[in-house]
């Protein structure tokens, strides 16, 4: 029988047999699925790279990220510490997210990313909780590029098992106990009682949603690229159905440079269209506003 190490093997070769990325380099935080993943990746890929962000968030941080570092080379790969600045809007949560993927983001390659099954059913329920849309419902993709995410199949208690095989220590971050944060209340409460009312297989199933949902997305994103070069003529889009409007409306919206669509900015967009009543502008993130004028949809500079 496969234990918990081979389980994780297998995952990381088939990624890497699908992708074959030119190089490799792991996001590690010293937790036990990232040094899961990384003790994997030292073995089928010796000299591959390893990234451990400090977000200096803590004290006692610097020291974290060292000692993942000193794990990562015994591991055999290349570590190294990249400290960054956490600021910006959106919240904590979303800041250090956006720090920690600009100090990661690659030259060249692939980044692979610890997600774990358990992860991926943490973010379905903030999407169907928050109502953000089939993308958010979707989940994470195994591999957006340069992010990989091979263990999305695993669940965490299997990263887990694979340390204490291999006799790696972990890092618990004192932040994925804190309830203050939804994630922490999802992991530690709402999960945990969907598993005892539906009799266990939540986390599955709801990857499983998600990976369905993916395909559904992407089949209806292929078919709005052929609306992709005149979409914001009203005609040529307004008895298109529903699902599909919207997707046109979002790759042209992104083509002309506005940022963070959320399902309910597609949908007061699409209103324009479908629900005309000369009604005025949508504002939109970015500082642009859509507005339609003699037929036709057109994004400016808000005044």
């Amino acid at each position: 029988m496969n234990g918990p190490v081979a389980e994780i093997r297998t995952a990381v070769r088939r990624f890497l047999d699908v992708v074959q990325p030119e190089a490799v380099t792991v996001a590690v935080s010293g937790g036990a699925d990232s040094l899961a993943l990384a003790a994997c990746v030292g073995r089928l890929m010796p000299g591959a790279s390893a990234v451990v962000v400090d977000h200096q968030l803590q004290p006692g941080s610097a020291d974290v990220a060292l000692r993942a570092a000193g794990q990562c080379s015994s591991f055999g790969l290349v570590a190294r510490v990249e400290p960054v600045v956490v600021s910006g809007p959106g919240g904590p949560e979303a800041a250090a997210r956006n720090a920690r993927y600009e100090a990661l983001r690659p030259a060249s390659g692939v980044v692979l990313l610890g997600h774990t099954l358990d992860d991926q059913a943490e973010t379905v329920l903030l999407g169907l909780g928050r109502g953000s849309g089939p993308r958010s419902i979707a989940g994470m993709r195994p591999f957006d590029a340069p992010w990989g995410r091979p263990l999305l199949g695993v669940s965490r208690a299997v990263t887990r098992a694979a340390c204490v095989e291999q006799g790696i220590e972990w890092w618990e971050d004192p932040h994925n106990s804190d309830p203050s944060f939804t994630r922490v209340r999802l992991r530690s409460e709402v999960l945990p009682l969907l598993e005892a009312v539906l009799q266990g297989g939540v986390s599955s199933s709801l990857a499983r949603t998600a990976a369905q949902l993916r395909e559904d997305c992407d089949a209806l994103d292929s078919l709005a690229e052929a609306f992709a070069g005149d979409c914001c003529a009203v005609d040529d889009i307004a008895e298109l159905p529903a699902a599909l409007r919207r997707r046109v409306v979002r790759t042209w919206l992104i083509d002309e440079g506005v940022p963070e669509l959320s399902d309910s900015h597609l949908r007061r967009v699409d209103a324009l269209v479908s629900e005309w009543r000369g009604q005025g502008g949508v504002w939109l993130p970015g500082g642009f506003v859509v507005r339609r004028a003699h037929g036709r949809l057109v994004v400016e500079p808000q005044s």
